[in-house]
Order: structure tokens, then C-alpha cells, then sequence
């Protein structure tokens, strides 16, 4: 893995997803011209967030001919990007897709879909039942989408399982309390991603969305945090952005090699005291 890697936080168009096509188009050669060779759009970027009752109709499968034009532009600058999948058994997923070379390379459901709060994810998508690393020409990568990040054990496994980077999709809506004048949501997601990076010493590259929806607000502040913790680019907030940053295999080995613990993770002793802890 030696690449630049680019963040589009951009703003979709909620059901629409002619026009979010031709903005990922768009974005994807402003990426090219800077270098990149991979490109990373938030959480549901073809179709909008706030769906409700459109997910059916803005549904695709990875065979659907709309996909058409973002295969080819593949063939420039890999890409991940969010869209509502229909599943084989005609399930509804919130789902991430990376595209190389004019092909599509994986696809991840979003293991767990938030209904608290103001989440009401799970009235409409269908929950994945796994997650797995995947090998990129770039290197190998897991894909997590926004709340799955929140569960230790999913970038864990794909850790375990030889990711050297996590692409997280994400859609994180703004969320002010008290009396501060920072953005205290900002603040505990790069905390996590710092923690993540450097306890799995590998890569937390994290594209959050911007603009509104429904009276909901999307933040931005898009990261990408190095196997050490140290957040090596950062995104604006509450505008669109492109941010561009170098990822590179030399800064795992550094990190697992200076820092032996995850090296020194015991997975089989996982497993056994797990089956352990579920018998009781």
C-alpha cells in the first residue's frame, strides 16, 4: 500500500440519484487531477440519508446498468461509495461498494443500522451478517459504514483478518449540547479514530457528509488517522470538501514493529473464552 487517498465530504441529494451520479463523477476527476488514486464518499452518497419509504425505489443491485458509468471512471481512480442494495432475497441494505478497474471488487452491509435517538435505520434496512477485509490493488482494506465503527468489534476482525486501512462511510448529523462553543460530536469521533489507528496500528480513513436533510444537518470534518493516532488530514466543517493524503504499508510496519501489541493479539483466546462467555 503506498497511494494517495482522496475524501469526498460531499452533499447528496436525498432520492436522487442522476444527479449524485454525475457529482461523483465530477468529484472523482477533481481526485485524479490531485493525484489519487483511490476515492472515498460518505454513507449512502448515491442516494441521500434521510429515504425513509424511497429506499425501495433507489435501490440497486451491483448489476444495475446505473452503475454503468462509475464502473468505467473505476478503470481511473478506485472508488467506495454508499447506496441502498437490494439483496438477493429482496432485502434492503445500506451498503458500501468498492469499484476497481470496471469491476465491483466488494460490497459491505452495514452490520448494524441505528434505531435510537433520531435513527430510525432500522424501520428500513435489513441488518449485514458479516464483515471481511478484501484485497485492493492498493493494498488490503475493510469497509465499516458510520455506526458500525462504533462497535470495537468489527474494525477488531478486520484487523485480524489483514486490513492495513478501514474506509468508513459515514453520515454523522450534528449534535450540540451545553454551553461550548466546539462541536463536541467532532471531537469524540476523531478521539475514537485516534484510538482505533494506533491500538490496531493501521489506517482510519473517515468520510463524513455535509449539508442538510429533513431539518437534520451533516457536519463533514472528514479524517484520515495514521497507524500512530496522529490525524495526518482533515476535512472542513459543514462544507464540501476534497482532502487529499498519502497512505503507506512503511507506516503499518513502523507502528506493529515499534509497538508489538497488536502483533502480540491472541485470537484464538478470543474465540475460546467468547464461546466461553456464551454458553453461560
Amino acid at each position: 500500500m503506498n497511494l494517495k487517498v482522496a475524501l469526498a465530504q460531499i452533499d447528496s441529494k436525498v432520492g436522487n440519484v442522476d444527479d449524485n451520479l454525475r457529482h461523483h463523477l465530477e468529484v472523482a476527476d477533481r481526485a485524479k487531477r490531485r493525484g489519487a488514486k483511490l476515492i472515498l464518499f460518505p454513507e449512502l452518497s448515491l442516494t441521500g440519508y434521510s429515504l425513509k419509504d424511497l429506499v425501495w425505489d433507489v435501490a440497486l443491485q451491483r448489476s444495475d446498468s446505473v452503475l454503468s458509468p462509475l464502473l468505467k471512471k473505476s478503470k481511473d481512480i478506485s472508488m467506495a461509495v454508499g447506496f441502498v442494495e437490494s439483496g438477493e432475497n429482496h432485502a434492503i441494505y445500506n451498503a458500501a461498494m468498492f469499484l476497481e478497474d470496471g469491476v465491483v471488487k466488494h460490497v459491505h452491509r452495514k452490520v448494524y443500522p441505528p434505531t435510537y435517538g433520531m435513527f430510525e435505520e432500522g424501520r428500513y434496512f435489513s441488518a449485514g451478517r458479516g464483515v471481511s477485509a478484501f484485497d485492493s490493488k492498493h493494498g488490503r482494506f475493510g469497509m465499516l459504514i458510520c455506526e458500525d465503527l462504533w462497535h470495537v468489534s468489527l474494525p477488531y476482525l478486520l484487523a485480524l483478518d489483514g486490513a492495513e486501512g478501514i474506509l468508513c462511510l459515514t453520515a454523522s448529523p450534528t449534535r450540540l449540547a451545553g454551553e461550548t462553543s466546539s462541536l463536541g460530536i467532532a471531537e469524540v469521533n476523531h478521539e475514537q479514530h485516534r484510538a482505533y489507528a494506533r491500538l490496531l496500528s493501521l489506517y482510519v480513513v473517515w468520510c463524513n457528509r455535509v449539508g442538510f436533510e429533513d431539518g437534520v444537518n451533516f457536519w463533514g470534518g472528514s479524517t484520515v488517522t495514521s497507524p500512530s493516532g496522529e490525524t495526518i488530514a482533515q476535512g472542513k466543517e459543514f462544507n464540501e470538501d476534497l482532502v487529499v493524503a498519502e497512505l503507506s504499508s512503511h507506516e503499518v510496519m513502523r507502528a506493529r514493529r515499534f509497538s508489538r501489541h497488536f502483533l502480540d493479539e491472541k485470537p484464538d483466546m478470543v474465540v475460546r473464552e467468547l464461546r466461553r462467555i456464551l454458553r453461560k
